[in-house]
């Protein structure tokens, strides 16, 4: 599914969508916080963490200042406090943002097309850490914390060894796309509003400032009383944001960005699986799963997606690799497509083959397969020795 399909399908459920935000006294178990208690993982190493990126005049953090549309809020007395924890914590700070690297520069630029206030880019700061892996104990998954059912209504599909919440472009896109769908359908264009309700649910948010609009008070944010985690939510933003406008004043050492996105999109033409795609064309085999998260089982299917990201110095070979003539199956072979109910045991033993050399011979780590993955049967097999 294209981008643009995508937002013309997720503005047609608009109405449905918020009408649940509005009327559901319960709504956060659908469309309440995307993202209650992530637990990231925090790997003390990584790839990125070896890449040599120099950074230029106007590189990505320069490029984000210039988009930062609510700097006046770092005087509140809530983000002050948080300016205070994350400045105790300098180290926690780094870590977290270099774990952004391979994303930082790209979804800025995404903000930065839409006109939004540039703060939105660290929002994945506050729900994942920036881990796109990060999953909560309530169910929530990905750089930007969907929860199933919001994912489903925004087209992100889990299938086929495929989980749009954790493909950073796809999550991204749906993100931002509901970020301006709840300012547009509720907020009258209020971003700092529509945050809130990305939280904690268009309900509570509503009942809050309506709440607040008849005892006379504004309906703004700032003088809501909403959940504590959302009272904290847009502090703990404006917080981080402040520092990285000023990392100096803080005493935070920002890691050096480039202001270029990191990979490159490469279509998806036919199968591809990431760990024979890094033996013929050399690039490593842990920087194209981790560009990849999105991708369960290590594999990609024009079926299922249209692009494999690929590390951008890179984007060349791999098209070359990627636009030569598909090898022939050996004569023979078969496929088989994965039905309800089947395991790989099962589909082994129906064509005489045993489970390992059909694990072999379609890249299986494990067991795990997916209903309607297609599995290539091998002429030949062990069991017939």
């Amino acid at each position: 599914m294209t981008y643009q399909t995508t937002r013309q399908w997720t503005l047609a459920l608009a109405g449905g969508i918020a009408m649940i935000g509005a009327l559901s006294a319960t709504s956060p178990a659908l469309l309440a916080s995307p993202h209650p208690g992530a637990t990231p993982a925090f790997p003390t190493h990584h790839f990125w963490d070896d890449l040599n990126l120099e950074a230029m005049p106007g590189d990505a953090w320069e490029r984000l200042r210039e988009n930062l549309a609510w700097q006046e809020r770092r005087h509140d007395a809530r983000v002050q406090h948080w300016i205070e924890h994350y400045r105790a914590n300098p180290g926690n700070v780094v870590e977290i943002i270099e774990r952004a690297r391979p994303w930082m520069a790209w979804i800025t630029e995404q903000v930065e097309r839409r006109g939004l206030p540039g703060e939105v880019s660290l929002i994945p700061f506050i729900e994942s850490s920036y881990d796109p892996h990060a999953r909560s104990h309530r169910g929530a998954a990905g750089l930007w914390q969907f929860m199933p059912g919001t994912a489903d209504a925004l087209g992100l599909r889990r299938q086929g060894g495929y989980d749009g919440r954790l493909d950073v472009i796809a999550a991204t896109n749906a993100a931002l796309d509901y970020i301006e769908l709840q300012a547009e359908q509720w907020y009258e264009g209020d971003i700092e509003l529509s945050l809130a309700a990305y939280n904690a649910g268009a309900g509570t948010v509503n009942r809050a400032r309506h709440a607040a609009l008849a005892r006379g008070e504004a309906g703004e944010y700032w003088q809501l009383q909403l959940p504590n985690e959302t009272m904290q939510y847009l502090p703990k933003l404006n917080a981080i944001a402040a520092i990285i406008d000023d990392p100096d004043a803080y005493g935070v050492a920002l890691p050096e960005i480039d202001d270029a996105p990191a990979f490159a999109k490469v279509p998806v033409n036919r199968p591809i699986e990431l760990s024979q795609l890094a033996r013929v064309t050399g690039v490593d085999a842990s920087e194209l799963s981790a560009l990849n998260p999105g991708l369960t089982n290590g594999s990609a299917n024009p079926s299922t997606v249209e692009v494999v990201l690929v590390p951008v110095e890179q984007e060349q070979v791999v098209l070359a690799e990627l636009s030569a003539p598909a090898p022939q199956a050996p004569a023979g072979d078969s496929q088989y497509l994965v039905q309800r109910g089947d395991s790989l045991s099962a589909i082994a033993a129906r064509h005489s083959i045993s489970v390992a050399e059909l694990r072999q011979h379609n890249g299986l780590r494990g067991d795990t397969i997916q209903v309607g993955q297609t599995l290539e049967i091998p002429r030949r097999s062990l069991a017939a020795r």
